[in-house]
């Protein structure tokens, strides 16, 4: 997981892209996406670490393993005022990941105009929970730049 941060080896956008899922397969780490999210909109976007320890409940030490593991697959970014780190939210590694699967959903919807996108109910050619995560990943990144949700 997360070669790129570890090896410094160019990756294909795919091997990014299954770091980008790999990433947000862990429920603590959405947790902790969702608590940067909600903070987003505010007039302080950033997060301290014990903030999200008061939050979730997780301990410190489990936190910021998480984060280093956001940090590295740069959904997060930091920034060390004295002895405090915050972290913000970056959406644009789930806005490419939300137009990685647009592609499939266009060729979907090409092939079948009986689809979902259409109001249809037929499978998907993804894992239902890829493409439920990936959705509501997408509609929350889309917000924060504010742009209509890709659904």
């Amino acid at each position: 997981m997360l070669a790129l941060a570890i090896s410094g080896k160019r990756r294909t956008s795919l091997e990014l892209m299954a770091d980008i899922f790999d990433v947000l397969s862990d429920e603590t780490r959405r947790t902790i996406l969702q608590l940067l999210l909600e903070s987003s909109s505010s007039a302080s976007p950033e997060v301290s670490v014990s903030t999200i320890v008061g939050e979730t409940g997780l301990s410190q030490p489990s936190v910021s393993k998480q984060l280093k593991v956001l940090r590295e697959a740069g959904l997060v970014s930091v920034r060390e005022v004295g002895q405090h780190r915050l972290y913000r939210l970056d959406a644009a590694p789930l806005r490419d990941a939300g137009a990685w699967l647009d592609l499939f959903r266009a060729e979907r919807s090409r092939r079948d105009p009986g689809s979902r996108s259409s109001g249809g109910k037929t499978a998907s050619p993804l894992p239902a929970v890829v493409v439920n995560l990936a959705r509501d990943l997408g509609a929350a990144a889309a917000d924060l730049v504010g742009k209509a949700p890709w659904r």
